[in-house]
């Protein structure tokens, strides 16, 4: 699919053509379509392919030939997985050519979508430079969103473990915990290729543009630092959680062995009285036997649950 749209009027406008100013979004591009603006932009086809590749690294490429930069970064979402949530990411590929901006990636970002609703005010397509530091800035609160979401969710999943012994609680921080990898790691690589572009002139910064880039570095360090802390607390939960999890069945087992101990002793006496054989002292024709065994047996219950009770086997 590809989308053009321009600022007109400070409202966002769909249009027909590639011209000057415009923003050309592609959004799992078809090889006509691949083509098509390739050849109007006079574009390499594989600076939009790049984006295409889920395994692609975060990068600034240039074309010295036709002065074209493409700006490779990584971007998260959320994927169900057998009704878990996983926070994964995807690349994301921003295009600076002369005549206009082109966004690449493989499905509908969220990144772009304050700027496709009009809601960013100092939106303009025509403004390229700030464009593309306005689309990372975004990126950089995204994560900082999804950081926030992952620790709620590890915090709800906690108070359940307390009470739980079933494997999904753990499996669900297990995801959260694997999610936290995919994101620190590209958090780092998205942190190489700001510092590139506050390093080198790849695209015309403007004093405002300076300090919006410098603003969105910040913005990923905190994210970066917040994966780490989230990590680190999020493993030793889930190894502590492990273990509760064992203790809780540990101890379910030890009183279902103390009922069993219990209950067998009725058993016993009955197998004992049950027998086909004389019993010396007893006698079996006696009309208040069988309750005399039934009052003996509850009271030698009562006995033993007593004293495993006192030994803390209940």
């Amino acid at each position: 699919m590809v989308k053009i749209y321009s600022s007109v009027y400070n409202e966002l406008v769909e249009t027909s053509e590639i011209i000057d100013g415009v923003w050309v979004n592609m959004v799992l591009p078809t090889d006509e379509e691949i083509e098509m603006v390739s050849s109007k932009l006079k574009m390499d086809s594989d600076f939009i392919k790049a984006a295409l590749d889920e395994e692609e690294r975060s990068r600034i490429e240039i074309d010295d030939n036709n002065g074209q930069v493409l700006i490779l970064v990584d971007t998260p979402y959320i994927k169900i997985k057998e009704y878990f949530e996983l926070y994964e990411t995807i690349p994301i590929g921003i295009i600076l050519t002369d005549l206009c901006i082109v966004t690449v990636s493989l499905q509908e970002s969220l990144i772009l979508e304050p700027f496709l609703k009009n809601i960013i005010k100092t939106f303009y397509t025509f403004k390229k430079s700030r464009f593309i530091l306005q689309m990372l800035y975004k990126n950089s609160e995204l994560y900082l969103t999804c950081l926030k979401q992952i620790d709620k969710k590890s915090a709800a999943i906690e108070e359940s473990l307390h009470k739980s012994m079933r494997n999904e609680e753990f499996i669900r921080l297990l995801t959260l915990e694997k999610s936290l990898v995919y994101i620190s790691t590209s958090l780092k690589s998205n942190e190489i290729v700001m510092e590139k572009l506050l390093r080198y002139d790849f695209i015309k910064k403007y004093p405002d543009d300076m300090e919006l880039l410098e603003d969105t570095i910040i913005e990923n360090k905190q994210a970066i630092e917040m994966a780490k802390i989230y990590r680190e607390i999020l493993t030793g939960t889930t190894d502590s959680f492990a273990s509760i999890i064992s203790n809780n069945l540990n101890i379910v087992m030890k009183r279902l062995t103390s009922i069993t101990i219990v209950m067998a002793i009725p058993t016993i006496i009955s197998s004992f009285f049950g027998m086909n054989v004389p019993i010396p002292g007893f006698q079996v024709e006696s009309p208040f036997m069988f309750w005399g065994l039934v009052i003996g047996s509850v009271l030698i219950c009562v006995v033993v649950i007593k004293v495993m009770s006192k030994r803390n086997m209940f």
